[in-house]
């Protein structure tokens, strides 16, 4: 385990110069007189970890099941440590267990935000010189940013409800669309619907609700989408859903209602990928997690190993460009669902998945 320690040279220099420019004190009155400062600002680096935290548990079981392993068994295969803890959900939390994590030594960071307590983690890490990856999740400060092409992802999830819109045989002018978007805090969220709202739009398709779900929290966005469903009387064609979590929210209303019509989502989650199966969920879109966790994990490596490499792509972070590489994000529908069990990245089997109603259709289309 290789440890450096760096202290605020800024204030211990200034020590220093004034002690010097004094004269006639001696090299041990130096010493203790800077010592003080020192303690103070000292910091420890630790070269051989990286230290990660995840957003929560409720809004995806992407965050435990796929990026969680993926990150840490490619640090170990590595030779460095990690240290990867879940916020669940609350930005206190969030702020505290940064505040550990760089206490007790990080040599690089890789921090999905959490209504911007990623962005505050990473002023303190920057400060002490640990690097910063931003991972899913756009924000500034940050070294790097690596994720999915969201603007893409939206666009898929567009392009997946125009299509079972036109399969139901509905005329895509008068129908009757809602949107169930992310958190208004993720920047993800604004880019998911920039996607999806101009492929709408190109196919002339406005939407009669718009909402934003507060924290991705699928308890509210059931909520907020009943409500929508009770002001239009029923009468809604599709549910532009930002993910599966949303999705399954909507449908959720939608069984007690005895209703059936295409809801989009994202994240491939066991759950929506049973939905898209049972003809509840239009598609959903599947992140293979693997190509961003080895994204994200092979800048840490390199980081950790003293290295500063380039990536190919930029985001734009309210005006702050930040160096991103991107992943390509593939839409499912029934049809391909055994190639999401085929990547080994989904967090669950065809034994997880091919249960109950479920098992029968599995059975017809071949899922194994």
């Amino acid at each position: 385990m290789l440890k450096r320690t760096t202290a605020a040279a800024g204030l211990v220099g200034a020590v220093a110069l004034v002690l010097a420019a004094c004269g006639g004190g001696t090299d041990t009155a130096a010493e203790t007189a800077a010592t003080p400062a020192e303690t103070a600002a000292e910091v420890t680096v630790d070269a051989g970890r990286a230290c990660v935290i995840l957003p929560d548990s409720q809004s995806s079981d992407r965050w435990e099941n796929q990026d969680r392993p993926a990150i840490q068994s490619a640090l170990e295969a590595a030779g460095f440590e990690s240290d990867i803890q879940n916020a669940q959900g609350d930005t206190n939390q969030y702020l505290t267990i940064g505040d550990q994590m760089l206490a007790g030594g990080c040599g690089v960071m890789i921090l999905v935000d959490l209504n911007g307590s990623g962005a505050t983690v990473a002023e303190k890490a920057q400060a002490q010189g640990i690097p910063v990856i931003a991972y899913d999740r756009p924000f500034a400060p940050a070294d790097y940013y690596v994720s999915f092409n969201n603007v893409r992802v939206g666009q898929l999830q567009g392009e997946g409800l125009v299509k079972c819109l036109t399969d139901n045989g509905v005329d895509l002018a008068a129908a009757q669309v809602v949107f169930l978007n992310g958190s208004p805090t993720d920047g993800n969220a604004a880019m998911f619907k920039e996607g999806y709202e101009t492929t709408l739009a190109d196919a002339g398709i406005t939407p009669v609700k718009d909402e934003s779900v507060p924290d991705w929290d699928n308890q509210q966005g059931g909520v907020i989408y009943e409500q929508m469903f009770t002001d239009l009387g029923g009468k809604i064609d599709g549910v532009l859903a930002a993910n599966d979590g949303l999705g399954g929210a909507a449908i959720a209303v939608n069984d007690k209602n005895g209703v059936t019509l295409p809801v989009t989502g994202q994240d491939a989650t066991l759950s929506g990928v049973q939905n898209v199966l049972l003809g509840k969920q239009c598609m959903t879109v599947f992140k293979n997690t693997a190509l961003e966790a080895a994204d994200a994990s092979a800048l840490a490596i390199a980081l950790l190993n003293g290295e500063r490499p380039e990536v190919p792509d930029t985001v734009d972070v309210n005006g702050t460009s930040v160096p991103a590489k991107y992943s390509d994000p593939v839409a499912v529908y029934k049809d391909g669902v055994q190639g999401v069990l085929d990547a080994g990245t989904a967090g669950f089997t065809a034994a997880d998945l091919c249960v109950d109603a479920v098992a029968a259709i599995c059975t017809e289309l071949g899922i194994k």
